[in-house]
């Protein structure tokens, strides 16, 4: 385990389904959940169906882990998607079926992504409307993903005027600004403290505190000095050290503003 410098760690986006977890996954989150470590609260970002069962069955075992219902964008793909020969038959219904659970805090992770090659672009806005609608009906946040696709991002922010998280974010200070406008929240990852991540730095810059979250994406963007290896929430407390040199701010106060924040979003008291 990580040395942590910092206490309350809420992780706004994991994905402890992920293989990289196969080995040790029970007893990682037992960790986490438990009284020793630096977290105080996870929230599950779900990718698909399966995904979704797996963030009720896990949030019903641990007081402190919640989870999103939703599908990403990345399952179209005609290469290698999950949903690549159509989604499943009353997909949203069975998202709003799972989303009444109690331990549902938000709709995610969706969104646009026309990045690698075989995205289909029609059916992933189709896809991210369609959910953006649930979402807006249920009144619930969203936890949104975005990457090469900022026109046609914002341009649906625009439309839909959802509440929410724009997760790992790494466009401009500029579309920051255009996010926040819409009163979005912005959230960060470990790809905050690369050397090369001027634009995230820049765009961090723009973020007031009050809509600010920490994130991993673990087991993804693990920060320096973990690079290539597997990412977990208490490494968080690296991203929070970034936050203070880019800020001023302690990283305890910024761990514990976005701990604030994630709740208040997520709808989550009493945790």
């Amino acid at each position: 385990m990580v040395e942590c410098s910092v206490r309350g760690i809420f992780d706004s986006h994991c994905h402890y389904d992920d293989p990289a977890f196969d080995s040790d996954r029970d007893g990682l989150l037992q960790y986490l959940m438990g009284g020793d470590s630096a977290v105080d609260c996870l929230m599950h970002a779900c990718t698909d169906l399966d995904s979704a069962e797996f963030g009720i069955r896990t949030a019903e075992r641990f007081g402190r882990f919640y989870t999103s219902v939703g599908i990403h964008p990345e399952t179209l793909d005609e290469t290698y998607g999950k949903y690549a020969g159509g989604l499943p038959d009353n997909y949203i219904e069975k998202l709003r079926t799972l989303a009444s659970h109690p331990k549902v805090k938000a709709v995610g992770e969706i969104g646009l992504d026309y990045h690698y090659e075989g995205y289909d672009k029609t059916a992933q806005k189709e896809l991210f409307e369609a959910q953006l609608t649930l979402a807006n009906e249920l009144g619930l946040p969203v936890i949104m993903h975005c990457r090469d696709a900022t026109e046609d991002f914002v341009k649906l922010m625009e439309k839909h005027r959802p509440a929410g998280v724009v997760h790992c974010f790494s466009g401009s200070a500029e579309t920051a600004e255009q996010l926040l406008k819409l009163g979005l929240y912005i959230g960060f990852t470990g790809a905050l403290t690369f050397k090369n991540a001027k634009k995230a730095k820049r765009a961090f810059g723009v973020v007031p505190a009050d809509r600010l979250l920490f994130e991993t994406d673990c087991p993804y963007m693990a920060p320096p000095p973990f690079r290539g290896k597997r990412c977990y929430s208490e490494m968080i407390a690296y991203v929070a050290a970034e936050a203070e040199a880019l800020s001023g701010l302690p990283a305890q106060q910024l761990t514990d503003i976005t701990n604030k924040n994630a709740k208040k979003l997520f709808g989550i008291s009493g945790s």
